[in-house]
């Protein structure tokens, strides 16, 4: 689950974690007020949309008066905001956090991820912040220090120093860096997030430590022991497609493509994709129905597929092993009778009873083609869209 940079930064300062002085607004009038507030003649006025690259796109302007944050407020509240992670449609700014301004010395990039390959958190800490990750990565990689936090010991002070050190900090900034690293940790690893990146993480003129922007993400399925995070999710800025299918229990992800995918495993829905692209298509979604396939979950997962009118074909491909294949294809016929489908209809079902399965959709009336293998099933559904 993801969440806004105001949410993120008043979790974070519960866990001790310094940020800056700041409020959100959902007004021109409102945003004037946080400004006058705060007593700083200089504060930053920041759109809140679930993107990076703010920015750029005009989502974080400074204001050295009260009016003129209220001023900017007013331009940013309503607009498409357009970054390089929203795509050309944007996002629409329903509100702006109005902070204080920082007397800034430097900026810094700190974030924690875990690394499933070691099975351990990881601290990746550069001097290159301001700067998206990927790009420090892909230009100048030897600029990114890391360090492995053992998941028993946690973060012991001689990895909180050697990063503080790798960055260049000494004095007062190196101190404030060492609690500040504790307390993002601490923070990550009480609310059970999956992401946490602070970019810029600035050091001021006079050594304090603060984040200056935060991104938060969550576990879902740690959420049973954060409920009151449930306040915190903004549909606003989800996918509506996906917001519904979450409804149903389905997990969909919204892509580009026009291949619209139904399939019951991760590993499977992941290697459905990649064969549709080998095959010359574009999956239009991942969508994971889950181990038994029934009538229910197939219906719906029509209907959350066929919503988008990017699609042009559907490609069914379940295996068997939870749920015998008749049963899914006894499913996948009710299904189809019961919503109106306009697009080609490929499946391909293996395992129990598979060859029951296909003789059951075979002779079920149905315009839909029956495929004998996954690159069977690719191929078909790719020659369905020409």
């Amino acid at each position: 689950m993801k969440i806004h940079e105001f949410q993120a930064k008043e979790i974070l300062r519960k866990y001790g974690v310094a940020v800056p002085e700041g409020k959100v607004a959902t007004s021109a009038a409102e945003a004037e007020e946080v400004a006058k507030s705060l007593g700083t003649p200089v504060v930053v006025v920041k759109a809140q949309i679930h993107a990076g690259g703010r920015g750029k796109g005009g989502g974080v302007k400074i204001a050295k008066s009260p009016k003129e944050a209220g001023e900017l407020a007013g331009k940013m509240l309503g607009m498409q905001l357009v970054t390089h992670q929203t795509g050309p449609e944007g996002k629409e700014v329903h509100r702006v956090l109005v902070e204080q301004g920082l007397d800034i010395a430097h900026e810094y990039y700190i974030g924690i991820v875990l690394d499933r390959s070691n099975g351990k958190l990881v601290f990746m800490a550069s001097t290159e912040g301001g700067v998206e990750i990927e790009k420090v990565a892909a230009e100048t990689p030897d600029k990114i220090l890391k360090e492995w936090v053992d998941p028993v010991a946690g973060l012991r002070p001689a990895q909180a120093r050697k990063l503080a050190f790798g960055l260049g900090l000494s004095g007062d900034a190196f101190k404030n860096a060492t609690k500040f690293l504790h307390s993002l940790y601490n923070a990550y690893v009480k609310t059970d997030a999956s992401l946490a990146e602070i970019n810029p993480l600035v050091v001021t003129k006079s050594g304090d430590v603060l984040a200056l922007d935060a991104k938060m993400n969550f576990d879902d399925n740690a959420m049973f022991r954060h409920k009151d995070y449930a306040e915190l999710r903004d549909l606003d800025e989800e996918e509506p497609l996906e917001v519904e299918a979450s409804k149903f229990n389905l997990n969909y992800i919204k892509l580009d493509g026009n291949v619209g995918c139904m399939v019951n495993g991760a590993g499977l829905a992941m290697a459905t994709m990649d064969i549709i692209k080998l095959a010359g298509g574009e999956p239009a979604n991942f969508l994971d129905v889950g181990g038994g396939a029934n009538v229910e979950t197939v219906e719906n997962g029509f209907r959350i597929i066929l919503s988008d009118k990017h699609v042009k074909a559907v490609l069914i491909n379940i295996f068997g092993g939870i749920v015998r294949c008749d049963r899914v294809a006894n499913g996948v016929i009710q299904a189809a009778k019961n919503v109106k489908i306009d697009v080609p209809l490929v499946v391909r079902l293996e395992g129990t009873n598979a060859d029951e399965a296909r003789e059951l959709l075979q002779k079920s009336g149905l315009e839909l083609k029956v495929a004998s293998s996954l690159e069977d099933a690719a191929s078909k559904v790719v020659a369905a869209l020409a």
